[in-house]
């Protein structure tokens, strides 16, 4: 196209604007990425994660292979009620080393996203005690507060081991699997079993099962 002066514009290269498009991806990119990450992290730390259900204690509930989504933000605001079905960080953690601020940093940022597994072991279980309540098991059937469970939940193979009776104390909380007989829970001291559960080490409550399909449902 010719201007006022007589000169000749060459037309608008047709491949600019792609050009242009195309490295803006690229300069987004490590945005978008760590926009992404934070995001997962946010969600693993405050609201819902994932687990893999290692054992079978908590058959039939919950088998070996299972993966549940824990509610974290649940039991922060709602507190904890008998019946529950928590994760919870181990009680007893083994002494760890100081790493360093940094060092420290990069673990929980890489555990937030999946790459890293947490120093100490996680625990599901199915909470029967609260503070204050008296838990007593007499061959197989537990009562709280002198008062008998009613546990569907349970398999019909027979435990008939008793316990207690004992008062939990204040900050505490009395679990079980549901799989009695090769639960190590609240029953048994470590390292045999769990023992108590300060409240503080509760991760969250599960509620679904989402692995494998067939078995997908509420818990």
């Amino acid at each position: 196209m010719a201007d006022a002066t007589g000169r000749t514009e060459a037309p608008p290269s047709p491949d600019t604007p792609d050009d242009e498009g195309g490295k803006g991806f690229w300069h987004e990119l490590p945005v978008l990425i760590v926009v992404a990450l934070v995001i997962a992290i946010v969600i693993k730390t405050f609201l819902i994660q994932a687990f893999y259900i290692p054992s079978p204690s908590m058959e039939p509930t919950l088998r070996h292979g299972d993966r549940v989504l824990v509610c974290r933000i649940c039991t922060r605001f709602g507190g904890v009620d008998r019946g529950d079905v928590i994760v919870f960080a181990d009680p007893n953690p083994d002494p760890h080393d100081g790493e360093g601020f940094v060092r420290e940093t990069l673990r929980w940022l890489a555990e937030g996203v999946g790459v890293a597994q947490p120093e100490d072991e996680d625990f599901i279980k199915r909470v029967i005690g609260l503070p204050g309540d008296v838990i007593e098991i007499r061959q197989g059937q537990v009562l709280v507060n002198g008062v008998a469970l009613d546990e569907r939940y349970l398999d019909p193979a027979a435990d008939t081991r008793s316990y207690g009776p004992e008062t939990i104390p204040d900050g505490m909380l009395f679990v079980m699997g549901d799989n009695r007989l090769v639960s190590g829970d609240s029953r048994f001291p470590p390292p045999t079993g769990v023992g108590l559960v300060p409240e503080d080490r509760v991760i969250g409550d599960a509620f679904v099962r989402v692995w494998p399909p067939s078995r997908w449902g509420w818990i």
